[in-house]
């Protein structure tokens, strides 16, 4: 069975180290650190050809039980089906040609129209589980930049001894993505606007998944503190997976043989996706090259390129692909813990926390380099990519948009895979800018009807009856207010 241990903590004698449930219930590890495994299952050597004629399901499932994980099987199964309620059971994650050697990975055929579906639908199923076998509650934290909390409020809703607290940026997403969280019903579930940015939202989950004061107060009504973020390992090792399913994909496609290199290119904000692509490469997956595309918070541009992260005075900017609008991606500290070691991640971290800036040494920019490309593009360039791509019949989000610079950027004779994150419909006033090259501010309903109307491409019923329903969860507060608003609904 694989362990997991503190990207900040050293292993002496085996100790510190957790089985996956362990790390997945209790998410943050020891200095403040992420649980990250301490070796990696390897792919057999003919993988794409052992399962080009198994289901994605199937294939999940191998993937999982190669981690050797302790879930029962039977949880496992559950969680997996869920796949079935996608656009097509089966083939939920179609990979699609949208020029000469590229692919789109369309990430986005779930419920909730946004690849954070793919990891947090099963990932939500396993830990349902494993809390009803225990006699504590479960208070799960979710913080989002717009996509992770309608998907975790899908998956959570109204599963007993769970309670979900969502914090998502006001202001700081599509009309799509909000309504989808304030209008969401479920007794268990709380969802809270803040006045600040992703980065805000996201450092006060940490801290609270570290404050003892906070767990104190959870612990006497018997809860449990978890989250459903990336800094949980169970949305990574299902990020994981439709890299690899991409890969079989294009060898049972015959667009490339058993053994090809390919470079992935990944629209990034949290680097979750990108440390699910890295994953795979280390069990053995042919990647090349893991190409990052930023917007102007070109944060992990600046990290991969000059070896830097660097953000003091920095402030975030808001963009049309705000799912990126982030300046402290959680993951990178997964990768450096990889290939540094924890002493390095705990120093590099550290300073991170206490100056906003760290350095690695050249060797070290080097090796980061080997595994990862990044450039990054601004709002102008993701419209006259949508309307190019658009004008040859192919309709993407902001967010797919931004990888196409690093496309054009870094050439090669290779194929490459694009993780096409969102449908058009999560950010559609944008996409119709795009597509009309016009800048008139439409609202988001607006937008999806003309677009319907112009292409014949629909969204679900369920985005088309947002405007319909009641908005359940109104609550707007400052960042210091979120400790006793969660308090009280617990």
């Amino acid at each position: 069975m694989i362990q997991f241990v503190s990207t900040r903590g050293d292993i002496v004698d085996g100790q510190n180290e957790v089985c996956f449930s362990e790390a997945i219930l209790n998410p943050m590890a020891n200095y403040g650190g992420l649980y990250a495994p301490t070796s990696l299952p390897m792919l057999p050597t003919d993988f794409a050809s052992k399962f080009q004629d198994k289901s994605y399901k199937e294939l999940a499932k191998y993937i999982l039980n190669s981690f050797d994980i302790d879930i029962h099987e039977a949880d496992i199964d559950t969680a997996l089906n869920l796949y079935d309620n996608f656009d097509d059971p089966a083939n939920p994650v179609p990979v699609v040609k949208i020029g000469e050697k590229l692919f789109a990975c369309e990430l986005y055929r779930g419920p909730t129209r946004a690849f954070k579906d793919m990891a947090i639908q099963p990932f939500g199923s396993i830990l349902a589980a494993l809390v009803q076998k225990t006699d504590q509650k479960q208070l799960i934290l979710v913080a989002t930049s717009g996509d992770t909390g309608p998907a975790a409020l899908d998956s959570f809703k109204e599963k007993a001894n769970i309670k979900v607290v969502c914090l998502y940026p006001h202001k700081g997403t599509s009309d799509v993505q909000r309504l989808q969280m304030t209008t969401q019903a479920g007794s268990n579930l709380k969802v809270i606007g803040i006045n600040g940015t992703f980065d805000d939202a996201q450092t006060a989950l940490k801290r609270l998944l570290e404050c003892e004061d906070f767990k104190q107060k959870l612990d006497k009504t018997d809860t449990n503190l978890t989250a459903a973020n990336s800094v949980n390992f169970g949305r990574i090792i299902f990020q994981i997976i439709y890299h690899i399913h991409s890969y079989i994909q294009l060898v049972k496609a015959k667009q490339i043989s058993q053994g090809d290199k390919i470079d992935l290119c990944i629209p990034s904000g949290n680097f979750g996706n990108a440390l699910g692509a890295y994953y795979a490469k280390k069990m053995g997956l042919p990647i090349d090259h893991i190409l990052i595309a930023s917007n102007q918070n070109n944060i992990l541009t600046q990290f991969i390129n000059d070896g830097i992260y660097d953000i003091r005075d920095r402030q975030i900017v808001k963009t049309t692909s705000p799912a990126m609008d982030i300046l402290k991606s959680s993951n990178i500290e997964r990768v450096i813990y990889d290939m540094f070691g924890s002493s390095r991640t705990k120093e590099l971290m550290e300073n991170l926390n206490t100056h906003k800036i760290f350095e690695l040494t050249n060797d070290e920019k080097q090796k980061i380099q080997k595994v990862f490309k990044a450039t990054y593009c601004d709002d102008n360039f993701a419209k006259k990519t949508m309307k190019t791509y658009y004008e040859d019949g192919y309709l993407m989000d902001p967010h797919t948009a931004t990888c196409i610079k690093a496309v054009q950027q870094f050439q090669t004779d290779k194929t490459i895979v694009i993780s096409s994150t969102a449908q058009w419909s999560k950010f559609a006033p944008t996409v119709l800018n795009a597509i009309q090259n016009d800048d008139i501010r439409y609202t988001d309903k607006e937008s999806i009807d003309i677009i319907s109307t112009i292409t014949n491409e629909t969204t679900t019923e369920n985005i088309s009856n947002l405007w319909r329903k009641e908005i359940l969860h109104k609550d707007i507060i400052d960042p210091e207010d979120i400790d006793k608003h969660i308090i009280k609904f617990v």
